[in-house]
């Protein structure tokens, strides 16, 4: 990852279609991380005035077109993607059975929420949706929604506080994911002694 930090900063004519490449990758489950393309998007649009547009778009479209990736990932190739030890690993049968419930019972609430869990999860989320057979128009357009939300979000952070906020935004994530674990917990014992 640091490799690849030095090439952007290095080349920031092109690092617009650098960190928008990286982030089709990481739709791929090659370990890019987004939020470390928000943050050095960015810092350098903080840092570049000039190329404020360039970074955001590159940032958000990469991060929007990742998603369909996934998604399409466990769509077309499906259960096949059990028989990798690395996606078998990531995305355990139980896990897909509870997501597709919380998709049908939430909807696009859970792809908003499940866009600011940290931790590998997000990847996770549209993937399951892609195995779930989730409609692919409600997953994009939901997915935008949640994209755009959360782009904005994290990249306004970055790019007005900079490197002083990711505390912040690290014991939030936290938080929130805890907060999310509850809440599952809650839904799971509810629906578990509803039967």
């Amino acid at each position: 990852m640091e490799e690849l930090i030095q090439i952007i900063q290095a080349n920031i004519q092109y690092a617009h279609f650098i960190i928008f490449g990286a982030l089709l990758l990481a739709g791929l489950n090659i370990p890019v991380s987004e939020d470390a393309m928000l943050f050095i998007s960015a810092i350098l649009a903080s840092n570049h005035p000039e190329y404020l547009a360039h970074l955001f778009i590159g940032v958000y479209l990469g991060a929007y077109f990742s998603d369909l990736i996934c998604y399409s990932l466990g769509r077309i190739v499906g259960p096949k993607l059990f028989e990798i030890r690395f996606f078998a690993n990531m995305v355990p049968p139980e896990r897909i059975t509870k997501i597709s419930a919380y998709y049908q019972k939430y909807g696009v609430v859970t792809l908003i929420l499940g866009r600011f869990i940290p931790f590998g999860f997000r990847n996770a989320l549209f993937l399951t949706a892609g195995l779930g057979k989730m409609n692919f128009i409600k997953f994009a357009l939901s997915d935008l929604l949640a994209c755009t939300i959360s782009s904005i979000s994290f990249f306004s952070l970055y790019y007005f506080y900079g490197e002083s906020v990711i505390t912040y935004i690290k014991q939030g994530n936290i938080v929130f994911f805890s907060l999310a674990l509850v809440f599952l917990g809650v839904f799971w014992y509810r629906k578990k002694h509803s039967s």
